[in-house]
């Protein structure tokens, strides 16, 4: 079989190398980042892409905007870096001479997506109107460079035209992410709050949709979408709720997962991100310290096979570039994706980080230069290679690195043009994985399991060729640029494999650059603290009338304590922008710096249909125009958690900003938490969470507000549909100690 002969090869080369010193390089620690890590050079880079050059760069792109306050609006902008610490500003995508000649004047550009395959680099993004239809009829338009600088040259053309909404209107086809999946297609995610994502696939050379759209997301929740495959499933990854509110922005990141690249796509807890009470599983939201509305991201991997997760977020004290109203501020962050039964979390749950964070690792140990691979290797011809990835290394029958690998989990990495058969050899002969006829194999012990190739793949150009030993897990990948992309993959699970220190070895023949060997990321395997109740402190059951620890903001004599329950139907009134006229109920709060709040609520909505904006919940409140909200709403046909904030945005007319976070799913039967502390600054942070049945909780978005803030229930709407109004009843309103 062919597990047997690649060992017997391996044999012998580890014959050939029997005088290699055993002794292994520690890598030298990583540097440290910050966030924002666009900061040295923009305000803002808003809808950041990123994928690494031949030359060992990390580029980064971003949407439109100004980079600084008054600043030129650059069509698209350009970054690089080596280390993720410091940074490189490169210009911008487009000019006025460059710009698609399609796009009508005025067009904006957004939400670059960077790939690379067939030896070019290909960037997709959005084109906010088209001289097709002048007017914000949006289109995703593609450009094509040999450099990951360019020069961009865009097609005649939009990838995907503008979609009629058959009233006069589009939807929003924007937000554009490509994935190379296994069948050998590449498919389009695109699309927003106005129509849903939909994927597409594309023709093989990327530049045009072909079939029919699938949609995979209902169409009022999410944007900018991001698409990886990992043990067997593609993830569709996507923003929610407001990305550009300022301070009040509560942007995150949510994830549903399929077996198949065009959905369905569930969650966690098997709900899809389709259905009317939205499903989506956290990747990040904000965490209550200054960063606030993280997401439309792209993904990484670093070296040592860590993923990391590259987004915006808005610093909740400087949110606006110029004045309040004006471009939000969307600087770039980077942080850990932690895999945490099979889910993508960033930290393990703890969100954005403000403080010195390890950087991505890059760059090579074993005292390999990545970009000039062969002077680390023995019996490896070192070649010119081109003006893009320098000097690269030629295998030709065999070659090694010139120094041992540690034992343990080890990833080797390389951009690869492939001979016939190519095979990488590690722990002396404990692991073997192959390129050849046709497919992807790795062997390990007596364990062996192999992934066939598509049937057009092309060996003569780049592509990424990963192996990586993680614990027990052994695995192959071939993909296009490293993005999260899979042509092949084959993966051994071996108990008890402990891999020997040992060079790493291949055989066959193959041109070799950009290559990596570290130590694998030890992986985090538990979530971050969230908070948990203690013993009880306060509360009512509404076993009895409203004591004296409860008091009314505008009381609404329709709310009834009785049975148990307070029953109170839905006004018709709102507590946003000026409409201060909902009834707003209050309960006294216990002493201490930190509690939980919690409270039982039933609310019918139906589902499916338009009921805007029916809700109840709980509130911290200051006073009409500041707190912090947290319902079971209605929003278009979904039926949300929405955890929404509203301030005085503009002292000097009083203006306010809104927006809202989304947290769990809603249900028809709901319990709510806010869980309240003060932070370091002494500011205070309410955090909420969500459960469908009072045991198993989703913590999310924390909002910070300046003062300690009443606690307590609404009831109302300023809805549409469902005449009389429902009832929200809550069972109760407790508070406990917080652990």
């Amino acid at each position: 079989m062919p597990s047997k002969r690649l060992l017997a090869a391996a044999l012998a080369v580890a014959a050939v190398a029997a005088g290699t010193s055993a002794a292994a390089t520690a890598a030298p620690p990583p540097p440290t980042t910050t966030n924002a890590i666009s900061s040295s050079f923009a305000d803002t880079f808003a809808d950041p892409s990123i994928i690494q050059g031949r030359d060992g760069y990390w580029y980064a792109y971003a949407t439109s905007d100004p980079l600084v306050a008054n600043g030129p609006f650059g069509l698209m902008h350009m970054a690089r870096t080596k280390d993720f610490s410091s940074w490189e500003y490169l210009g911008t995508v487009f000019n006025d001479q460059t710009k698609p000649s399609w796009a009508a004047p005025g067009s904006f550009f957004w939400a670059p997506d960077i790939r690379y395959f067939d030896g070019k680099y290909v960037m997709y993004f959005t084109v906010t109107d088209t001289l097709a239809n002048p007017g914000s009829d949006f289109a995703i338009g593609v450009a094509t460079a040999p450099t990951p600088t360019g020069p961009w040259t865009a097609s005649d053309g939009p990838v995907v035209t503008p979609k009629s909404d058959g009233n006069g209107g589009f939807y929003n086809t924007i937000d554009p992410a490509l994935l190379t999946a296994a069948d050998g297609k590449r498919y389009m995610y695109y699309g927003g709050f106005y129509g849903g994502i939909s994927v597409t696939e594309l023709s093989a050379d990327g530049m045009h949709a072909v079939g029919e759209p699938t949609q995979v997301t209902i169409g009022d929740r999410y944007e900018g979408s991001y698409v990886v495959y990992r043990d067997g499933y593609y993830y569709l990854m996507a923003s929610s709720m407001n990305c550009c509110a300022g301070p009040t922005t509560g942007y995150s990141v949510f994830a549903g997962r399929s077996r198949s690249p065009k959905g369905p796509f569930l969650d966690a807890d098997g709900v899809a991100m389709t259905e009317s009470r939205v499903g989506g599983t956290t990747v990040i939201t904000q965490n209550g310290n200054k960063w606030i509305g993280p997401g439309h991201h792209a993904f990484l991997t670093d070296a040592a096979g860590q993923d990391h997760i590259v987004y915006h977020a808005i610093d909740r004290n400087q949110a606006w570039l110029t004045d309040p109203f004006g471009i939000n501020r969307r600087p770039m962050l980077i942080d850990r994706i932690d895999w945490i039964d099979g889910w993508p979390r960033t930290r393990a749950g703890a969100g954005p980080s403000e403080g010195s964070v390890p950087a991505p690792v890059t760059g090579s140990g074993l005292g390999i230069d990545a970009t000039d691979p062969a002077g680390g290797l023995q019996f490896a011809a070192r070649r010119p290679g081109d003006a893009l990835g320098g000097p690269t290394a030629a295998i030709s029958g065999g070659a090694q690195t010139r120094k041992s690998a540690p034992g343990g989990s080890i990833r080797v990495e390389a951009d690869v043009r492939l001979g016939s058969s190519f095979s990488t050899v590690l722990g002396g002969h404990q692991v073997v994985a192959a390129v050849a006829q046709g497919k992807v194999t790795v062997a390990a012990g007596r364990r062996a399991a192999s992934a066939p190739l598509p049937a057009d793949f092309d060996r003569s150009q780049w592509n990424k060729l990963i192996v990586q030993v993680s614990g027990s897990t052994v695995t192959a990948r071939v993909n296009d640029a490293g993005l999260g992309d899979v042509y092949a993959e084959a993966q051994v699970v071996v108990p008890g494999l402990k891999l020997a220190a040992a060079p790493v070895r291949w055989l066959g023949s193959a041109e070799v650059d950009n290559l990596t060997v570290r130590p694998v990321a030890p992986p985090v395997r538990r979530m971050a603290a969230v908070p948990r109740t203690g013993k009880l402190l306060a509360g009512d059951d509404f076993d009895g009338p409203l004591g004296a620890d409860w008091s009314w903001v505008r009381k609404d004599d329709k709310a009834v304590v009785a049975d148990g329950k307070l029953s109170w139907p839905l006004e018709n009134a709102d507590l946003v922008g000026s409409g201060n006229n909902a009834g707003l109920l209050f309960h006294n709060t216990p002493a201490g710096d930190s509690w939980i709040a919690e409270t039982k609520l039933h609310l019918d909505t139906g589902s499916g249909d338009v009921r805007n904006y029916q809700q109840a919940g709980m509130i911290a409140y200051l006073n009409d125009s500041d707190f912090a909200r947290l319902g079971n709403v209605a929003i278009w046909k979904t039926r949300q958690i929405e955890y929404g904030r509203e301030l005085v945005a503009r002292a000097s007319d009083g203006a306010t900003s809104y927006g809202g976070a989304a947290i769990g799913r809603s249900a028809p039967t709901q319990w709510m938490r806010l869980a309240y502390h003060q932070n370091a600054a002494g500011e205070h942070v309410y955090q909420a969470g969500t459960s469908v049945d009072g045991k198993h909780w989703t913590w999310g978005a924390a909002w910070v507000l300046s003062a300690p803030a009443k606690l307590g229930l609404f009831a109302h709407g300023e809805f549409t549909g469902a005449n009389p109004a429902p009832v929200a009843t809550f069972d109760y309103l407790r508070f406990y100690e917080s652990k």
